[in-house]
C-alpha cells in the first residue's frame, strides 16, 4: 500500500477509473464528506489551536479567560439577585404564614365555644323536656320511644364491655421509598379511608352495638373519608395510631371479627407493609355521643 492509499484510508487514488477503455478514463465521485472521513481524522479547530500554541500568540487564552471571567461575574449576579429577592420576600411570606395560622386558631377557638355552647343548650333542652314528660304515663312512654330513637341516632354517650382495635401506620425505620411498596404513589401512608369504613362495617356485623374511630362516634350521618395525607371522622381529623372502640359483647365479637375480611385486609397490610395490628378486649369502653343533625330529606333503601 502506498503513502496516498495510507492517507485515503486505503483507498487507492485510481479507484474508480475505468482503464478498459483507451484515452476515456471515466471517474466514479468518491464524496468528500467520506474522504474527508477516512483521510483527516482531527477536526480543523485542534490543528489551528496547535498552531496558535506553537507560535506564542496570547491573543486566543487571553480571549478565552476574558469569557470565563465575563461568564462567572454573570452567575454570581444571577445568583445574588435571588438570594436579594429571597430576602426581601421572605418577611412578606412569613407574615401572610402567620396570618393564616392565627385565623386556623381563630377559627377553631369559634367552633370549639360554639360547639360547647350547643352541647350546654342541649342538656338544658334534654333537662327541660325530661321534667315535663316524666309526670304522666304517657309522658314516660314518649321518653323510652326517645331515648331508643337517640340511642339508634348515637346521640347518647354509652359504655359497656367491648373491644379496642388498634391500627397504626408502620414505623420509620421501614424503607417505603421504593415505588414497589408503596401502596398509594408517592404517599409512605398505607393506612386509607377504606380500610377503616371496612372495620367499622365488620364491627357492626360482628354485633358491635356501638362504635367509635379516633374518638368521634359513628351515627347515621357520619362518614370516615380521606383528604390529602389526613383521615377525617365527621369532617375532624384523626391521627395515628387510629383507635376503634365497639361496644357489644367482647368474646363474640372478638370471635366474629377475627373472620371478618377487615381482618384479612388488615393481616395482609401487616405481613406486607409493616402495619401495626391490636385487637383486645376491655371490660369498659367508653363512648361519646355523635353530634345530631337536623335530617331534612331521607329516602328508605330496601323493604
Amino acid at each position: 500500500m502506498t503513502d496516498d492509499e495510507r492517507a485515503l484510508g486505503g483507498y487507492s487514488p485510481d479507484a474508480g477509473r475505468n482503464a478498459h477503455r483507451a484515452g476515456a478514463p471515466t471517474l466514479i465521485p468518491l464524496p468528500s464528506l467520506l474522504r474527508s472521513l477516512l483521510s483527516e481524522h482531527l477536526d480543523p479547530g485542534y490543528a489551528a489551536a496547535a498552531e496558535r500554541r506553537a507560535s506564542g500568540q496570547p491573543g486566543g487564552r487571553v480571549a478565552n479567560w476574558g469569557w470565563h471571567i465575563l461568564a462567572g461575574l454573570t452567575v454570581t449576579a444571577v445568583f445574588a439577585a435571588a438570594a436579594a429577592q429571597a430576602q426581601s420576600v421572605a418577611p412578606s411570606t412569613q407574615e401572610t404564614r402567620q396570618v393564616l395560622a392565627a385565623g386556623v386558631l381563630n377559627a377553631q377557638r369559634a367552633t370549639d365555644d360554639g360547639t360547647g355552647r350547643r352541647d350546654a343548650l342541649a342538656r338544658q333542652v334534654e333537662s327541660e323536656r325530661r321534667s315535663r314528660l316524666a309526670g304522666d304515663e304517657r309522658g314516660r312512654q314518649l321518653l323510652a320511644n326517645l331515648d331508643v330513637a337517640e340511642f339508634a341516632a348515637a346521640a347518647t354517650a354509652v359504655h359497656g364491655p367491648g373491644l379496642t382495635i388498634t391500627v397504626a401506620e408502620p414505623s420509620a425505620a421501614r424503607d417505603l421509598s421504593d415505588v414497589s411498596k408503596q401502596r398509594v404513589a408517592g404517599s409512605p401512608q398505607v393506612i386509607l379511608d377504606r380500610d377503616l369504613q371496612l372495620v367499622v362495617n365488620s364491627l357492626w356485623v360482628s354485633g358491635a352495638e356501638a362504635i367509635a374511630v379516633g374518638g368521634v362516634r359513628i351515627g347515621p350521618n357520619v362518614t370516615v373519608r380521606q383528604a390529602g395525607g389526613g383521615l377525617l371522622v365527621d369532617n375532624q381529623p384523626i391521627s395515628d395510631p387510629y383507635v376503634v372502640l365497639a361496644v357489644g359483647p367482647p368474646h363474640g365479637m372478638h370471635d366474629a371479627f377475627g373472620q371478618s375480611p377487615a381482618m384479612q385486609r388488615l393481616s395482609v397490610l401487616e405481613a406486607t407493609y409493616g402495619v401495626g395490628v391490636t385487637v383486645s378486649e376491655a371490660d369498659d369502653v367508653i363512648l361519646p355521643a355523635s353530634s345530631v343533625r337536623d335530617v331534612n330529606f331521607s329516602k328508605q333503601i330496601g323493604p
